[in-house]
This record gives C-alpha cells, structure tokens and sequence, in this order.
C-alpha cells in the first residue's frame, strides 16, 4: 500500500459554555499534530451544545491557527439566503488565507425544517437554486441590478472560484444529486464499509453520466480508536454500541461495520481496506467517543499519524 491520503480530525471534545477556547485549542492541537484539516458539524436545537453556525467558529480558529484546512461537514444551505451565505464563505475564506473547505449539507431535521419554514419536500430543489446563486456569485457575476446598475459580490472568496466544495448526501436522491452536480460525496459516518461500496458505484455511475471527468476526491469519515490494550479497546466498542448509534443501522451491523478501533496493525489493515474499496483519498476522523478523554483520544490520533505516514 504506497497511496498517500489526508488525514483530518472533527473536534473530538464539545463545549457547553458556547466559549471559541475549546474549539480553538483542539484546532491548534490537530495543526501541532500534522493534520490536514479540522471539521465542525452543523446542528440546530439540541440544547446548548448545538453548534448552529461553524463558520463562526472556523473564523475565531482562523486567528489562532495558521495552516491547518477549516472545513465544515455540512454547512445547511437549504435554510439560509444564499447571497449572505456566500458572503459569509468569502470573508472566512478570506479570514483564513484561503483555508476553507466547504461541506454543504440539505438538512435531515423535521423540527428544523419547521423552524425555518422550510418545506422539507423541497429541500433538494432550494438545495440546487441556492447553490447556484452562490457559484455565480462567486464568480463575480451579476446577482441583481440596481437602476440598471449591476451589483456583485464582495469581497470574493480567497480561493478562486471558491474553496472546495463536497456534498454531504445520505441516501439515493442525495447521491444522484451530488453525482449529477459533479461535488465530492462525503458519506454519514455510521454507514457501514459494505453500503459505502454500494453507495459509491451508484455515485460515480452517475457522474459518469453527467460529466466527462471521474471525481477522484473519495472522502470517508469513520470514528477511530488506536489502542494495544485489548481491555481498553472492547470498552470503546461498547460505549459506541451503547451510544444510540447501532439503532441507525441495518439489524445485525456490528461496531466494526462502521468504525476502526483496534491496535495499531488492525488500523492500518482497515485503512489498506478502506483505500482498496473506496479508492479513499482522505479520512476524516470523527471524535467524541463516549468515555474517552482528551489525553486518549491525542494519543490514537498521534498514533493514526504515525501509521498513515509510512503508506
């Protein structure tokens, strides 16, 4: 196995007083470590760990980190105006020095949806008319005319056009409409390796149709634990298998359908899976294992580092 991959991190630990400090602190770890990039979910009325806008955050990362990629998961296009949203991309872009890596996402939640009078049958369509206004935004065209005189948004992102796009997509509608738009597909993190294969075919066939270029950026995201304490390791199992998550899957998937926690051998063998499968070009670690504290978590990233290096 000689494929060299980007490695990136999601925060691994949230905050509950809605204070930059923590974020920034483990942007600033994950920049010390060698990652490629450190991603921010998106999510609405939880309670008071939600983090209902990413981009707010990856600006006050922006200041105290200088190298490291910023990227969202899924920033939710579907429930915001596309012209302030493509604003907002453009000063963080700018903010950052050209960091950005913009994960764009439809939503899933009802209770949202209702929140922002969204009608949830039309998510796909106001998905695609918003995302349009905003590419032509950002490539410095006209997006209304006052008096006859064209007006045009500014400043334009750091990164010409834009900062990379990638489309989270769960489900066929999704992956045909990232497919069809011709946007890397980033995959929910609790899909199991077996319906990532299924779910790619379907994906790259439908580019296939549309555009004369394969996409070659295969981004997975999978939660990973290193350990050589084979105690340890069926603990982490366990919390995860506790956590809520196996309810989302198929009856019968196991821990190991959808995560890579193991000892050091058990990783790099997945990862050698993972590549050989998917054709995985960046592997995005998700955090926030029940159970772990931050000292564990730096030490499997540290050790993930090592082993990815040397592919």
């Amino acid at each position: 196995m000689s494929k060299k991959i980007n490695i990136a991190t999601t925060s691994w630990s949230q905050t509950s007083t809605g204070s930059a400090d923590e974020y920034c602190h483990q942007a600033a770890i994950a920049e010390s470590l060698g990652f490629h990039s450190f991603w921010l979910p998106e999510n609405h009325f939880g309670d008071q760990r939600s983090l209902p806008s990413p981009l707010t955050i990856l600006a006050a990362i922006a200041a105290r980190t200088s190298t490291i990629g910023l990227a969202t998961t899924s920033y939710l296009i579907t429930i915001r105006n596309p012209l302030q949203a493509a604003e907002e991309v453009a000063v963080v872009d700018r903010l950052s020095n050209g960091r950005l890596i913009l994960g764009l996402g439809r939503g899933i939640q009802s209770a949202m949806f209702a929140a922002f009078d969204v009608p949830t049958s039309e998510k796909r369509k106001r998905f695609k008319s918003n995302l349009d206004l905003m590419l032509k935004a950002w490539a410095g065209d006209a997006i209304a005319y006052d008096e006859d005189q064209p007006v045009y948004l500014a400043p334009l992102p750091l990164q010409q056009p834009h900062p990379p796009l990638w489309i989270a997509a769960f489900g066929p509608l999704a992956l045909s409409q990232a497919g069809t738009l011709g946007l890397p597909y980033l995959a929910s993190p609790i899909e199991t390796l077996t319906a990532l294969a299924k779910n790619y075919a379907h994906y790259h066939g439908v580019v296939a149709e549309h555009h004369a270029q394969a996409i070659n950026t295969i981004p997975v995201m999978r939660t990973v634990y290193i350990s050589d304490r084979p105690k340890k390791v069926n603990q982490v199992k366990a919390s995860l298998g506790k956590s809520g998550f196996h309810q989302l899957h198929e009856r019968g998937t196991q821990v190991d359908d959808w995560t890579i926690i193991g000892d050091e051998q058990y990783v790099r063998d997945k990862i050698a899976e993972y590549i050989e499968r998917l054709g995985m070009t960046d592997l995005i670690v998700r955090g926030r294992i029940p159970g772990l504290d931050d000292n564990e978590q730096i030490q499997s990233h540290r050790k993930l580092l090592k082993i990815t290096s040397t592919l």
